[in-house]
């Protein structure tokens, strides 16, 4: 389709788009934009669009999901905000982390893994061991003996008996 075509085709069905549009979504200034936006698409790819091919339904569908899309962007920014995706609120670390940071930096390294893993990662016992590589029994124990040596360390006035 070259220029003129392109002209003719635009002229001769935007109205008709946005009155479809707007019967789909119920928002005129919607409608308008999403159908505009939509012939801007088609204008981009109008050497693939041909006058016998239903040009006009390429245009339909995608200012019809436009406007699902905006749809959804609005109601995404009426719903609470994902914990993930909030900016972190306590830069300055609290003294229990930093103390916990503290006593696992003294564990063995594969004790440290397994209990990273297993309580801060929500992975299971099976989980841990697929990603170490290491059978569960053993990934039990280095979660035993790590716990352990962590109530040791955060609490020095505490007892730990050893097995």
């Amino acid at each position: 389709m070259d220029e003129e075509q392109f002209d003719r085709f635009y002229t001769g069905s935007y109205s008709k788009l946005v009155g479809q549009i707007y019967a789909m979504c119920g928002n005129l200034s919607e409608a308008q934009d999403c159908v505009q936006e939509a012939f801007i698409r088609a204008w981009d790819h109008r050497r693939k669009l041909d006058l016998s091919g239903h040009p006009e339904a390429w245009v339909r569908t995608t200012a019809y999901r436009l406007a699902v899309s905006r749809w959804r962007r609005a109601r995404r920014a009426w719903r609470q905000p994902d914990r993930a995706l909030e900016p972190e609120r306590d830069l300055e670390p609290s003294p229990d982390r930093v103390a916990i940071a503290t006593a696992l930096a003294q564990l063995p390294e594969d004790q440290r893994r397994a209990i990273v893993l297993y309580h801060l990662c929500d992975m299971s016992v099976a989980e841990v061991a697929d990603e170490v590589g290491s059978p569960t029994g053993t990934v039990k124990a280095r979660l035993s003996r790590g716990r352990a040596s962590l109530a040791a360390l955060l609490n020095p006035d505490l007892e730990v008996r050893h097995a």
